[in-house]
């Protein structure tokens, strides 16, 4: 169980952030010095938060909405009581000569979001998707906290805690 606190840092205005949570990093390291500040950015803010994750690799950013299905079909996420509380997507796509880059960035943003909707599970999107490497380099931020693996780590801890709120009012 998320264990929150009336003083936790808040997000996004009134949005608290879980802490103690265990969240599952799906990654792809295609472009892995990007990755590695992304997933840096992300540690940082679940560190802060208390909160334990466990990563899995995947070859390309299409490949991780399939992982987070494969967790579902497992039975470790998208459910009360499972093994993580919620998600982190990262990764990077850049912008090439054809069409390839609005395939895979629609696809994978659109089957991420399907999965995470139709299961309820807390996410935080850092699939990168971006004209340049300056650009993603930018984002990524050098690993510091204020990246968009941070904003991606803030946004999932931000959905735990917000399901959780759900939960105990329902209740």
């Amino acid at each position: 169980m998320v264990d929150r606190s009336e003083d936790e840092r808040t997000a996004s205005g009134s949005l608290k952030l879980a802490r103690g949570a265990r969240v599952l990093i799906i990654e792809s390291p295609y472009y892995a010095d990007i990755n590695a500040q992304l997933l840096k950015s992300a540690q940082a803010v679940l560190a802060e938060n208390g909160c334990r994750a466990d990563r899995v690799t995947v070859s390309g950013a299409l490949e991780i909405p399939q992982a987070l299905a494969a967790a579902v079909t497992a039975g470790t996420i998208g459910a009360e009581g499972t093994l993580y509380d919620g998600a982190i997507a990262l990764g990077c796509v850049i912008r090439g000569e054809t069409a390839h880059y609005d395939i895979v960035c629609n696809n994978a943003n659109h089957w991420l979001m399907e999965t995470a909707i139709r299961y309820s599970i807390p996410l935080g999107n850092a699939i990168l998707t971006v004209d340049t490497r300056e650009q993603a380099l930018a984002r990524a931020a050098g690993g510091a906290p204020s990246g968009k693996g941070g904003d991606a780590a803030r946004a999932c801890l931000g959905m735990i805690a917000l399901k959780q709120h759900f939960a105990e009012t329902s209740a």
